[in-house]
């Protein structure tokens, strides 16, 4: 059965290889596709370190970046964020998850993303400056995320996810569906004692497949004449436009300084873990990006990250050939610590931020209850 599982991993990740060499990174369709917002980590713990950890990312926060990852839910866990988007906007992203254990092997999640965009000014042909009014545009996503532990090697889960964008006069919905697989390669086994480090992991995910979308609404008309004179509402018709699918295929590598061997539940525990991280993002509607990223964890308390994005033509001193506002660093941290020790229950603040070219860069807060 373990081998069973390990070909149908394989298989998944040789076809995912093959769908990224023949449709991925595709220039010639940038910015033909729409609902951008799925493409923005409103996480912090993962943007921290450049979205790089799509094999060994857990909880929540894999809804966004890899929802095999949620299986690893121990029990019940509450996440909130506040995200400060491309600072000198005034742009605003609220953001909350909640993933709870079923059964032995299942977890099901709930995420709620929406974007405030501020109050704009209302201008139209005759008032080009305004003074009319303003209106807010508001983006909505709602996803509801299912995850399972299939063996002690390999996890996987899929996310279907509701999109809404609209402003007063004009309204477009759709959605879209995530899938993903973790595969733990048990490297560094310990065989006389069985003992797993679960030091190297892979793992891949296809995101934003779904319907096209379109706006709707009484924005799309406005008054005209007919050659005698009748007032008349005329319709324009909008162009539906398509999803930013992607695939992301990473791994990660956990090292454990200083190891001891726990002999109370044969575990290798450490006071200081560093994870090294990288993944390959595959985009269909604009250029692909490398990520890699660092992180260092001292008791279960405090974590350090660091990352990096990638793409080509980023650090070109022209930003007319620059396809995206991030100059590449990415930073974050966590504070942590036990509210209950007897079902080790945490509370956690999280910080990350990720520097830009134009704008101040942007600043994600977070708050986490593990119960």
């Amino acid at each position: 059965m373990k081998n069973i599982y390990l070909i149908s991993v394989l298989t998944i990740l040789v076809a995912g290889f093959l769908n990224t060499a023949v449709y991925a990174g595709n220039e010639q369709r940038a910015a033909s596709n729409g609902a951008s917002e799925l493409q923005i980590n409103p996480w912090a713990r993962s943007s921290g370190w450049g979205d790089a950890n799509v094999a060994c990312v857990t909880g929540v926060e894999a809804m966004y970046q890899n929802i095999a990852g949620l299986a690893m839910t121990r029990r019940t866990e509450l996440v909130f964020t506040n995200t400060q988007w491309l600072v000198g906007s005034g742009v605003v992203i609220n953001n909350g998850g909640f993933a709870t254990k079923v059964g032995e092997t299942g977890v099901i999640g709930l995420s709620v993303m929406n974007i405030n965009w501020g109050d704009i000014e209302i201008t139209t042909d005759a008032l080009p400056e305004g003074g009319v009014g303003t209106y807010s545009p508001t983006y909505t996503t709602i996803g509801l995320s299912y995850a399972r532990e299939f063996s002690n090697s390999i996890y996987g889960g899929v996310t279907v996810k509701l999109l809404n964008e609209s402003i007063f006069n004009l309204n477009a919905s759709g959605f879209a569906i995530d899938a993903g697989i973790q595969y733990v390669t048990g490297f560094g086994r310990d065989k006389a004692r069985n003992r797993n480090r679960d030091n190297l992991k892979f793992g891949i995910t296809m995101k934003n497949v779904g319907s096209t979308m379109k706006f709707t609404g009484d924005g799309m008309s406005f008054m005209g004449f007919s050659q005698n004179g009748t007032n008349m509402t005329v319709e324009n018709r909008s162009q539906e436009f398509e999803l930013p699918a992607l695939i992301k295929i990473g791994f990660s590598y956990s090292i454990r300084l200083a190891a001891k061997v726990d002999e109370f539940d044969n575990t290798v525990k450490s006071d200081h873990n560093l994870v090294i991280a990288a993944n390959f993002t595959a985009n269909s509607y604009e250029k692909d990006q490398f990520h890699a990223g660092l992180e260092y964890g001292f008791k279960d308390l405090f974590f350090l990250r660091g990352g990096y994005m990638y793409q080509k033509g980023m650090l070109d001193p022209n930003p007319e050939n620059r396809a995206t506002v991030f100059t590449g660093p990415t930073a974050g941290l966590t504070l942590q610590v036990p509210i209950n020790k007897e079902n080790k229950s945490v509370l956690a603040i999280d910080y990350s931020y990720r520097f830009t070219n134009p704008f101040q860069g942007v600043h994600t807060f977070g708050a986490r209850v593990s119960l």
